[in-house]
């Protein structure tokens, strides 16, 4: 996306605040699981490579689901000038309502599960164990950036 493309999308886009227990979770995150802030690529990678694999899987059954797309992807591109990330996937899309379910509480993203796993967990057991098995990778992006801007497409629906 162009820096236009980009702007368009912010003064169009939906604003959502984190709720109150995903405030006290990002603490947790980047003062124990992420100590690396570079994590955070390998995470936002892993869940494009989820979305990917969702869609295949989909695709099995439904020979529509991959629509236009002719090959799955992942594409990184860094715009150094504007200090921008973009990943893009052609993976499985969410709409509205799954980017609000999944993004944005813990119920929906396995984080009440992390939360109890951190707790329990022995200190001198390595963090990084916990890594990429409770669906949190999204929140390390916060370690390098003040705002991730997050547009999706569902396969059929609106895009986001």
């Amino acid at each position: 996306l162009s820096v236009a493309e980009m702007k368009e999308l912010r003064d169009k886009s939906e604003k959502f605040a984190f709720q109150a227990e995903v405030n006290r979770m990002m603490k947790l995150i980047i003062n124990s699981l992420y100590r690396n802030k570079e994590i955070f690529l390998r995470e936002l990678i892993s869940n494009a490579s989820d979305a990917l694999d969702k869609i295949r899987f989909l695709s099995l059954t439904d020979k529509s689901a991959l629509g236009e797309i002719p090959d799955l992807s992942i594409k990184i591109k860094a715009d150094k000038e504007n200090h921008v990330l973009h990943v893009t996937d052609t993976g499985i899309g969410m709409t509205r309502k799954d980017l609000v379910a999944n993004l944005g509480t813990i119920a929906k993203s396995g984080t009440s599960e992390f939360l109890a796993k951190l707790q329990e967990a022995d200190p001198d057991r390595s963090m990084s164990e916990l890594i990429g098995q409770f669906g949190v990778g999204f929140y390390s992006a916060f370690l390098v950036a003040d705002r991730v801007v997050v547009t999706s497409k569902k396969a059929g629906a609106q895009q986001y």
